[in-house]
């Protein structure tokens, strides 16, 4: 499978950005992490966004974004948590690369979440998470490729997605 975007999707604290970096280094492409050109391009962090402007104003950014992302050739691209979850966003993802799910349990997902609480706005308890999560795995389901995470390191994760792309 070749492809020119590989995105990766997943739930918050899957390890997205950290694999997102290896991935690209693997394949000599560029990286780009959604989320921190929406904050560059809105010149505030995503909890700013969150709190000043709300979620759907940060969600209509984060399809500018991707529309922005989807036109770059040979890159690897992390989603936010949520980019996924639209419609519009998985017809973009499609459209112009491969979706991959960084797939794991929530007991990882809510340990990593816990160091960095302050930079994740919907980061809320773990039974909040737990049905965040729930909600969103179709969507992470409609993904190309599916790759688990939990007990791997993000070299053998990107390993595992270059043999799969």
């Amino acid at each position: 499978m070749s492809t020119s975007v590989v995105y990766l999707v997943g739930f918050m604290g899957a390890g997205k950005s950290v694999v997102g970096e290896r991935l690209a280094e693997m394949l000599r492409r560029p990286f780009f992490d959604l989320d921190r050109e929406i904050e560059k391009r809105a010149a505030m962090t995503i909890p700013e966004i969150f709190r000043y402007y709300g979620e759907a104003r940060f969600r209509a950014l984060e399809t500018e974004e991707l529309a922005h992302a989807s036109d770059l050739t040979d890159a690897v691209v992390a989603l936010g948590g949520g980019t996924f979850c639209s419609v519009e966003n998985r017809e973009i993802v499609a459209r112009t690369g491969v979706s991959v799910w960084l797939d794991a349990p929530l007991e990882l997902l809510f340990e990593r979440c816990c160091v960095e609480a302050a930079v994740r706005p919907l980061f809320t308890t773990r039974e909040e998470m737990a049905g965040l999560l729930e909600r969103r795995r179709p969507f992470y389901a409609e993904s190309a490729l599916h790759v688990m995470v939990a007990g791997r390191s993000a070299d053998e994760i990107a390993r595992e997605i270059c043999s799969l792309i």
